[in-house]
């Protein structure tokens, strides 16, 4: 069975940064590319990151452009997300999810085929 699991979250103050992990198993990672989503309270989903864990290509939405950075351990099956400059409106609950890799990039919710459980960052002083 495909199992995701997000972990790293926490408190963190305006400005500092954070390290999300996906712990993947369940399929050949090579295969698949992964994407972060978040959704905050009242707010719809919305797309962070996607990586090729083929390849390491990446593709982020303009929100986290240039503060957010995506890369993948291959050998421990673990896609990491660099949180930098943290914002109050990052405040969400992350989770990560999966499709096959040779698909084109996308930050669409219903592109994915696996979810797993979120993790809660909060963002305040």
């Amino acid at each position: 069975d495909v199992q995701l699991q997000a972990s790293g979250g926490g408190l963190v103050q305006p400005g500092g940064s954070l390290r999300l992990s996906c712990a993947a198993s369940g399929f050949t990672f090579d295969d698949y590319s992964i994407g972060w989503f978040r959704q905050a309270p009242g707010k719809e989903r919305e797309g962070v990151s996607w990586l090729s864990s083929r390849d390491g290509s990446t593709y982020y939405a303009d929100s986290v452009k240039g503060r957010f950075t995506a890369s993948s351990d291959n050998v421990k099956n673990v896609v990491y997300l660099q949180m930098n400059s943290l914002k109050p409106e990052d405040t969400a609950v992350y989770s990560c999810a999966v499709r096959p890799d040779l698909l084109p990039p996308t930050l669409l919710f219903d592109d994915y085929d696996y979810w797993g459980q979120g993790t809660l960052v909060t963002v305040s002083s």
